[in-house]
């Protein structure tokens, strides 16, 4: 039974056994995950149930990091600690290192230069041979894949010029230039994708 106190995203609750189908094709032994944008914790929550000998560390700017908190206190669950403070637009994150890092729905919400700031402070958090995923409604050849992205992009737009869906081949050359190579980019239900990325 969902808590109505708690912050709730129907998108996240709709998305999560998906992503998770992909998330078990590459996470085996791995201890440690950082997730930037940690949003309602819906993600949080079902993935550290899902992953029980993963730590799986959220994150959120500062004003949403109680509300974040608020589910992560009610899950109580070893694995997932509380959020952290984290404005990818910060020089350092002041984290430590992690084996994976985990984002969704996050980089068509942030300004281009935040994107551009997420990718530069990306290696000083990864350990060697690590893993990004990052989920969301991506253009391809600066089209998008639908009308109803096309629509969304517009919305964004309406709540904040800064914001758009972002271009598939941008946010590759970023990872490239970070020294990430792409391991998949993964067809999802509602229009969106999972692109994985490896250190």
């Amino acid at each position: 039974m969902l808590n109505d106190r708690l912050p709730f995203s129907q998108a996240c609750e709709n998305n999560k056994q998906p992503i998770l189908k992909v998330l078990k094709e590459y996470i085996s032994d791995q201890e440690s995950l950082l997730e930037i944008a940690g949003g309602t914790g819906q993600h949080g929550e079902f993935f550290a149930r899902s992953f029980p000998n993963l730590l799986w560390q959220t994150s959120d700017l500062p004003g949403s990091v109680a509300d974040l908190n608020l589910r992560i206190s009610e899950a109580n669950l070893h694995n997932l600690p509380p959020a952290l403070i984290l404005d990818v637009n910060d020089s350092n994150w002041n984290v430590k290192k992690y084996q994976l890092l985990f984002t969704a729905n996050s980089l068509h919400i942030m300004s281009e230069k935040s994107v551009e700031n997420f990718f530069s402070r990306i290696p000083n958090v990864l350990q060697q041979s690590a893993l990004v995923f990052i989920y969301g409604p991506f253009k391809y050849d600066g089209n998008f894949t639908t009308k109803s992205n096309a629509e969304f992009d517009e919305w964004l737009k309406e709540k904040d010029l800064r914001s758009g869906v972002r271009d598939f081949e941008a946010i590759s050359e970023l990872a490239v230039s970070v020294g990430l190579s792409l391991v998949a980019d993964v067809q999802m239900p509602s229009n969106n994708q999972l692109l994985v990325f490896s250190r």
